[in-house]
């Protein structure tokens, strides 16, 4: 059997690096007889992740624009041309049957190359409003794997197959699990369990939100279940009863088995999880983030009413009013769940891979 040979290409963010490498997998389980090449940004996150999935990944000198007027901007033209350069030599070299775009800086320059050798390229777009990389690299792109409906306003709709976001699985796999979740957090089994989580730095709103009504939440019966992030400093001695915080929990599937009620950033793999976890949620998208993907993401649940929004402008006063409203509110607590558990979809590493094995094997 040949050998099938995979570039993937994207990073700078969890939210990108941890679906590339569920994607890795998927196509290594489904086509064993595969070698997969890495194509990540020097000095980001994936080039510490990555390795320690047991993958090589190769470094591009590519950065970002810096929104603040800065005279590192200046170098941005260069950067992008050495990258394209070397995105070039790698494709040249490594000879891939398919390039994988999931989004990052990299993958700009490395789908571009790929294209232009005749490579085919292949894109996996995670959000409900595409970045401006992925419009433009969808022009050359034979397939494009999305989460959301709609996204034929961006991209061909021929292209277009609805995947969904691929996910680690197992930090959704919660039935059973709830005694040992309760046990293992120290929590109270006759209380109601919120769980806040604003992703591994921390969410600083999200965080001034909790800690400025941690005292209002504990005196209603509520436990919290906190992770602050490290970014974020909280003196253990001063938390009321029944508040917990954690500078970060490993054990996600247990956290989310022990939650009545999640509050959480809109990333898209994180709204990817809530769908597969069914939990009801109050989403406060980040600001800080281009194009503002996470507003866009929140909607496209809370129009379906599967999820209540909570700007990150209004949350220090708005998120206490909400919670109370949820925790109070069971019908509607019920219906949350059951309308954002119909959007969520398992299994998305592997349809992705068996299309991107499809596309590859007719190269």
């Amino acid at each position: 059997m040949k050998v099938l040979r995979v570039i993937i290409s994207g990073g700078g963010t969890g939210g990108h690096i941890f679906p590339a490498i569920a994607i890795a997998k998927a196509i290594q389980r489904l086509q064993p007889n595969t070698e997969i090449l890495f194509v990540g940004a020097e000095g980001k996150m994936e080039m510490e992740k990555v390795p320690q999935a047991g993958y090589t990944i190769i470094g591009l000198p590519i950065v970002g624009i810096q929104r603040k007027l800065t005279l590192k901007n200046l170098l941005v033209p260069f950067k992008v041309l050495q990258s394209m350069m070397k995105a070039k030599k790698i494709v040249r070299e490594f000879k891939p049957d398919i390039a994988i775009g999931v989004g990052g800086y990299a993958s700009g320059p490395l789908l571009r190359a790929a294209a232009q050798l005749g490579i085919p390229t292949f894109l996996q777009e995670q959000n409900s409003y595409p970045g401006i990389t992925n419009k433009i690299l969808a022009k050359k792109a034979h397939k494009i794997c999305v989460a959301y409906d709609g996204l034929d306003h961006f991209f061909p709709k021929e292209k277009i197959i609805l995947t969904g976001n691929p996910i680690r699985e197992e930090v959704t796999q919660l039935e059973g699990k709830k005694e040992s979740a309760l046990r293992h957090f120290g929590l109270d089994a006759n209380k109601k369990t919120l769980l806040v989580v604003g992703g591994s730095l921390g969410a600083r709103t999200i965080n001034q939100a909790i800690d400025a009504s941690k005292d209002h939440l504990s005196n209603s019966g509520l436990q919290v279940l906190w992770q602050t992030g490290k970014n974020f400093s909280v003196d253990a001695s001063q938390l009321p009863s029944g508040v917990h915080a954690h500078t970060f929990i490993r054990e996600m599937d247990l956290a989310y088995a022990a939650a009545d009620l999640i509050v959480s950033r809109a990333g898209a793999m994180s709204i990817s999880e809530l769908c597969l976890v069914g939990k009801p949620v109050i989403l406060i998208p980040s600001p800080n983030v281009s194009e503002d993907h996470q507003t866009k993401n929140a909607m496209a649940l809370v129009n379906k009413g599967a999820a209540i929004l909570v700007k990150d402008a209004e949350a220090i006063d708005q998120l206490p009013l909400a919670i109370s409203k949820l925790m109070n509110d069971p019908a509607l607590c019920a219906d949350l769940s059951h309308k954002i558990l119909s959007l969520g979809k398992a299994g998305s590493a592997d349809r992705i891979a068996q299309e991107a094995i499809a596309v590859a094997s007719r190269s």
